[in-house]
């Protein structure tokens, strides 16, 4: 019989060897990401969050044009920017709370995506200034690896929350934003897309669990293990292709559009 040690390899080698990564462009990741965190509640409040990912050429983001809702996204909702949220088109208009996304992008050269939202559980905790606690198997990937930023600056429109924020990230993939929201920066649009849909998960089963008893955390080791697994790029990025797939039935032409 196998011991544990050799079976976890043998795992960790078929999700290198038997997987197949998507092949979306970054475009239609970004598609997707918008319409699966819509359908997961995060942009319930209309247009307060934005999605932005590292363009093909240096110092370039793509972003959505401003007053487009992520349920409504769509390759053309898309645009390009340069790294001063100045539209490569000339023409369009960019969210400006975008701009504390250049900010982490600048301090964090491995994130190529960036979410934030103000989803209701996440909110909620940054409402009562409780930080994430890593207590469940589920919220593991967040485990040493979300920090919380405690005050909020105001309007996010100008450079003050592009410095705390960055700092506050300091490289970690997750940020609870008090009084505000998350910020989840990926190694890709999967990552950043699918620690967002876990983060708000994480957070309304700890609102509930707080409701009933005591929290427990989850022993560091445990969660170091868990969490270095779940975040496994292959781990991610199938989790991403699954909400992808909700987002496909419900809407086939969403990547045409």
């Amino acid at each position: 019989m196998q011991d544990d040690q050799d079976i976890k390899a043998a795992v960790y080698r078929d999700l290198q060897d038997k997987t197949r990564a998507s092949s979306w462009s970054t475009v239609e990741q970004l598609v997707l990401a918008c319409r699966m965190l819509a359908a997961e509640g995060h942009w319930a409040n209309g247009l307060a969050g934005q999605i932005t990912a590292r363009g093909e050429r240096p110092g370039t983001y793509y972003t959505l044009k401003f007053g487009i809702g992520a349920d409504e996204a769509s390759p053309q909702g898309f645009i390009l920017t340069d790294d001063d949220l100045r539209p490569l088109d000339g023409m369009s208009l960019p969210n400006p709370a975008t701009r504390f996304h250049l900010w982490v992008y600048r301090a964090n050269p491995a994130v190529q995506c960036i979410v934030h939202t103000h989803p209701a559980a996440v909110s909620a905790l940054s409402i009562i200034g409780q930080p994430l606690i890593v207590a469940g198997m589920d919220a593991t990937p967040f485990f040493e690896n979300c920090g919380y930023l405690p005050d909020w600056p105001g309007l996010p429109i100008g450079n003050d929350e592009g410095r705390l924020i960055s700092e506050a990230l300091d490289g970690r993939k997750a940020l609870l934003l008090a009084h505000h929201g998350l910020l989840t920066a990926g190694a890709t649009v999967a990552e950043a897309a699918t620690l967002a849909i876990w983060m708000e998960q994480a957070a309304s089963v700890q609102l509930r669990a707080a409701a009933a008893g005591t929290i427990k955390p989850v022993p560091a080791h445990l969660a170091r293990e868990s969490r270095d697994f779940l975040l496994k790029p292959q781990i991610t990025d199938l989790t991403f292709q699954y909400f992808a797939r909700r987002v496909l039935r419900a809407d086939p032409a969403c990547l045409t559009a």
